[in-house]
């Protein structure tokens, strides 16, 4: 099921809890391992993370308002210093990072855009693994899941022409850290998933 908007949500009150929602640079510690999640949902994967490796660094990025609101709900109750939630759209990605300055990007359940005319908004797209490739440190890795079978056979092709995969799974074991949506698709169907590093010229 999908978050209902929540109508006292609004960029005022993300602000005043410390998200980010206005394109700016973020600093974040150089002497620690900086994991990203592009498409954080409401947040259970990343702040599982969070919680369990204190000595790294995470960021929760979600354009929807209402469900990142769940995320500062959750950062709050697991009292989480080493995360920052960013309201905001991917392309506008390298406004908030230094080049070559993430170990991790991660890529959760994102939307398919099953139409032909609407592949390109994908976050697997080319456009958007350029964009990764430029924030991901020489040594970065990329994960990806979905549930949804041809958006992942595409998104290998894409994948393949920007990083080198080393991992690579149609049906992924259950783990301590999925998101909500993973665990509601893993009762009807397999989940995918892929792992890729940085590829050099």
């Amino acid at each position: 099921m999908r978050q209902k908007k929540l109508s006292f949500v609004t960029e005022e009150l993300l602000a005043s809890k410390g998200v980010v929602i206005t394109p700016q640079h973020i600093e974040i510690p150089k002497n620690k391992k900086i994991h990203l999640e592009v498409g954080s949902g409401k947040g259970q994967f990343i702040t599982s993370l969070a919680r369990d490796h204190k000595d790294e660094f995470f960021v929760a990025f979600e354009l929807n308002m209402s469900v990142l609101y769940r995320i500062v709900e959750k950062k709050e109750a697991l009292e989480l210093d080493n995360l920052i939630i960013i309201l905001g759209d991917a392309t506008n990605l390298l406004e908030y990072f230094d080049e070559s300055s993430l170990d991790v990007i991660y890529l959760n359940f994102s939307d398919p855009w099953p139409k032909s005319r609407h592949h390109k908004r994908r976050l697997t797209y080319y456009s958007f693994l350029e964009l990764y490739k430029k924030l991901l440190k020489s040594d970065g890795m990329l994960q990806f899941r979905t549930d949804v079978l041809p958006f992942f056979e595409d998104s290998v092709t894409y994948v393949e022409s920007l990083f080198d995969i080393f991992d690579q799974t149609y049906d992924l074991e259950i783990s301590k850290y999925m998101t909500e949506y993973e665990e509601k698709k893993r009762k009807i169907g397999k989940i995918n998933q892929l792992k890729g590093t940085v590829k050099h010229d």
